[in-house]
Parts: structure tokens; C-alpha cells; sequence
């Protein structure tokens, strides 16, 4: 059904443009700036943080005017001779995840870079003097200190990507067909579309249980690793 299709997008779009394109690449790029030097990470930093400036609806489109038919990679590419099909249709959930990824992902950029500057340096040379490489120091030291960063992070990016609607609306409008109908689209179109607002109130309170769902988890983790003591 339609409803059971918007979950499984909603989902598909959280884990894409969030958990991978948000929550990974913004933790691999604030790594990878550690060894950078100054003037390198403030460049990189400045244009990750103005793309996070950009009002929703002109990066929506931007994407859409460079992902369209006729749009700029479709131009660029043909200028070089290979051919391009219209990303915006044959792959519409990978358009908007890309865009939201674009996007958001200063945010998880910004909590990585704060958290890994107060990783104990002294920590990382002795563990290194001990023969450990950097994937160990990595796996051993630093996501460990991290990992109460790490879920902070996914609960803010889980609940701002599931409740998000102008930069999928604009770019694709639920479509092609719907398949990029994800839940607050389809919400928006079944109530004020077909003026269903019965269903439409359904489908919101669909999203909002997913989104407590995941709340939950991740705040009875932190309660585990004793980082919500004070709540107690």
C-alpha cells in the first residue's frame, strides 16, 4: 500500500542522506581534517558551513537544476560525451539523499570536529608507541570516546530527516509516480491534496511513533553508557 511504501522510503531516505551521508561522512571529514593543516581546515570548514546556510528551498534548487533533464550534469556530461539519464527520475530517493546529504552534513561535521578535539592526544601517541596503528587507534581509542557523541548526533539527524518535506517536495514532488513519496509528502498530499485529513492525521501520527521509537533507543543507550545520569 501506499502507506507501507512511504515507510520503507522514510527509511531508505534516514539511513542514505542521514546516518551515511550526514553521520559517516561528516565524522570521516572531521577526522580527516585533524591532519590537516590550519589554513586547510578553515578553508574546508568555511564551505562545508555555508552549504549548511543555504535555505532549504534554493538548495532544492540547485539539485534540481543541476540533476534535471537539461540541467547542468546532464550538459556537462554530454560535453564530454557520456550519456547521463535524468537522476531525478530514474533515481529520485538517491537525488534527494544526495541533496539533503549536501546539506546537512555540516552539522555532524561540527559535533565530530568539537568531540575529536578533546580526544587525549597523550592517549594516541602512547597507543601508538605501543604498536598500534591508525585503524586501531580508530577502533580501540577513538570511537569509544566518541560514542556518546555518535548517538547524540544520530537522535538530532534522525528526528530533523524524518520530519523533512521542503527539499523533497520541491525536488521531486513524491515522484517520479511516487516513488519518492516518503512520509511527509505523503502526508502533505493525502491532506491537502485529496483533502483526506483523517488519513492525512494517521500518516502523522505514523511518523511521529517512528520517530519516538528511535528517541527511545538511542536515550536508553546513552543511559546505559551513563551519559544521562543527571536524569536520574
Amino acid at each position: 500500500s501506499g502507506l507501507v511504501q512511504s515507510v520503507l522510503l522514510s527509511l531508505y531516505y534516514l539511513v542514505a542522506s542521514a546516518y551515511i551521508g550526514q553521520a559517516l561522512f561528516g565524522f570521516v571529514l572531521a577526522y580527516m581534517m585533524l591532519r590537516c593543516a590550519v589554513s586547510v581546515r578553515k578553508v574546508v570548514g568555511s564551505i562545508i558551513i555555508v552549504c549548511w546556510l543555504v535555505p532549504e528551498i534554493i538548495a532544492a534548487w540547485m539539485w534540481f537544476a543541476m540533476l534535471s533533464d537539461g540541467g547542468t550534469l546532464q550538459q556537462g556530461l554530454h560535453a564530454i560525451g557520456i550519456p547521463y539519464q535524468t537522476w531525478l527520475i530514474s533515481h529520485p530517493m538517491l537525488s534527494v539523499s544526495l541533496a539533503n546529504s549536501w546539506r546537512g552534513v555540516a552539522f555532524s561535521f561540527l559535533l565530530f570536529s568539537a568531540a575529536l578535539s578533546d580526544v587525549p592526544l597523550d592517549l594516541l601517541d602512547a597507543a601508538q608507541v605501543d604498536g598500534a596503528n591508525s585503524w586501531r587507534r580508530l577502533r580501540s581509542i577513538i570511537l569509544p570516546l566518541l560514542s556518546t557523541t555518535i548517538l547524540v548526533d544520530f537522535v538530532l539527524i534522525t528526528l530533523g530527516t524524518l520530519n523533512d518535506f521542503t527539499l523533497i517536495f520541491a525536488m521531486t514532488g513524491g515522484g517520479p509516480g511516487t516513488n519518492s513519496n516518503v512520509l511527509s509528502v505523503f502526508m502533505y498530499q493525502q491532506a491537502f491534496g485529496t483533502f483526506q485529513l483523517a488519513y492525512g492525521t494517521a500518516i502523522a501520527v505514523v511518523l511521529l511513533a517512528i520517530g519516538a521509537v528511535f528517541s527511545v533507543i538511542y536515550i536508553r543507550t546513552l543511559r546505559r553508557q551513563g551519559a544521562l545520569n543527571f536524569a536520574r
